[in-house]
């Protein structure tokens, strides 16, 4: 029988494997539960995370497929132009004919015979005229010979516990859409990575007040140095750590200042250990007082929060900007040999016991861009191929796994944060991905 692979989700990895498969000839069926391409970036999908004013922090040209260039000007386009992007991506390659949209995965599961079994419910079109909501179709279980994940890591929102009981609307950053929502309020956001600064700077032009809870200190890199996007400086010709931590900790000094002297506690890490803030605007904010920096909560009463210096403070809104906990509910941990907080997987895809079930997408890094992702997929793509064609290839392939990993921190000391388990150096991952590639390529050839 001809071999098929299921991939779940129709986001930048779900299409990076699809287009990688397509291009080695093996059969796929993709399942997405929006009712277009684009995962998060479809801010029409129920499940997309992102908020009107999102655009890339890293820039169009590291951060775009190289087969097809992003028809825009812009050096960090929005949501709507990456809506688009994905949408042409996919008709220029013919992808979405072979994906089910507004199609849900329910369930992912080994089969006695082999393979995996994967259990999926079409949303229905009509709606139930008791309440008007959509009710949910008939589930269907289908066999397939391996099961791609790639439904992405933004999906299901951290949520912190506090002492004592918020009179006030308490929200997470994931179902924050719009600035006017802010019109009136008294604001507290708390977090202040990316999503955190960004929608605190959406704040200061609605919102009666806005303060930003932080319990660390941040690096903070702007879009632009030299005239040029931060990120495509010295492209290509990646520095040992210690030394571009060196030259880029000064760098940063001279362009955006000290950020301790806006209340930012001073970071316990040098850049890079964690992921740098892309926004300089909230720096500028604080500047002009427009917003402040306040500790983070130690408990709630009534519309008083109490911060951990003993201050305390009024707020009829709080946006919880504390990200998102990686998970994969349809699949058993067991299958994806989880270990603390994420699947220790063979560079970031492969389970230790090579069972069929693959992990598109699972990687946090600087600069690793969808190529980065379509990398993954040419090599997970060889792989499958190297099972049906050439088999000794596939198996040097999996001894190769059972050694020693590589290293993929290329020398940065990450912090122990729960984002930062999958965390990866883009140069070192893209170096492995290539190397181990190119000897399963001439295994299978030769």
């Amino acid at each position: 029988m001809p071999q098929i692979i299921a991939i779940v989700g129709a986001g930048p990895s779900g299409l990076a494997i699809a287009r990688a498969l397509s291009k080695a000839g093996i059969r796929y069926v993709g399942f997405e539960s929006a009712a277009d391409v684009g995962g998060l970036w479809n801010i029409d999908n129920p499940r997309s995370t992102i908020y009107e004013s999102a655009h890339l922090i890293s820039s169009r040209t590291t951060t775009q497929f190289h087969e097809l260039p992003m028809n825009t000007t812009a050096d960090y386009p929005g949501h709507r132009d990456l809506k688009r992007y994905f949408r042409a991506y996919s008709d220029r390659f013919n992808l979405g004919q072979n994906f089910r949209f507004n199609t849900t995965v329910e369930r992912v599961e080994p089969t006695a015979a082999g393979g995996w079994s994967v259990t999926s419910r079409v949303a229905a079109t009509g709606t139930d005229s008791s309440d008007g909501m959509h009710s949910g179709g008939a589930s269907e279980t289908e066999r397939f010979d391996g099961v791609i994940l790639a439904n992405g890591t933004l999906a299901h929102p951290s949520i912190p516990t506090f002492d004592g009981t918020f009179s006030g609307e308490i929200i997470h950053s994931s179902q924050y859409k719009k600035a006017a929502s802010f019109s009136g309020k008294r604001v507290l956001v708390v977090g202040a990575g990316n999503s955190g600064c960004d929608i605190a700077v959406d704040a200061v032009h609605h919102a009666d007040s806005i303060d930003l809870s932080v319990r660390r200190g941040y690096y903070f890199v702007p879009r632009y140095l030299f005239g040029k996007p931060a990120d495509t400086l010295n492209q290509g010709r990646p520095l040992p750590a210690r030394i571009k931590q060196f030259i880029d900790t000064r760098v940063l000094k001279a362009f955006t200042g000290d950020p301790v002297r806006f209340g930012f506690p001073r970071p316990n890490y040098r850049i890079y250990e964690s992921h740098p803030i892309v926004n300089t605007l909230v720096l500028g904010h604080l500047g002009q007082g427009d917003l402040r920096i306040v500790p983070a909560p130690e408990r709630f009463e009534g519309n008083t929060v109490h911060f951990t210096d003993g201050t305390e403070a009024d707020y009829d809104l709080i946006v919880l900007a504390t990200g998102y906990t990686l998970d994969y509910p349809f699949v058993d941990r067991e299958h994806l040999n989880w270990s603390g907080m994420a699947p220790e997987l063979y560079l970031n895809i492969f389970p230790p016991a090579f069972n069929g079930l693959y992990v598109m997408g699972m990687i946090e890094a600087v600069g690793i861009g969808w190529q980065g992702r379509y990398e993954q997929a040419e090599l997970l793509a060889s792989y499958i191929s190297a099972q049906r064609n050439a088999p000794g290839a596939a198996e040097h392939f999996r001894q190769t796994a059972q050694q020693k990993w590589p290293d993929l921190s290329g020398g940065y000391k990450y912090l122990a944060l729960e984002r930062m388990s999958y965390y990866v150096n883009k140069d070192a991952y893209r170096h492995a991905l290539r190397r181990v590639r190119a000897t399963l390529t001439r295994k299978a050839n030769s």
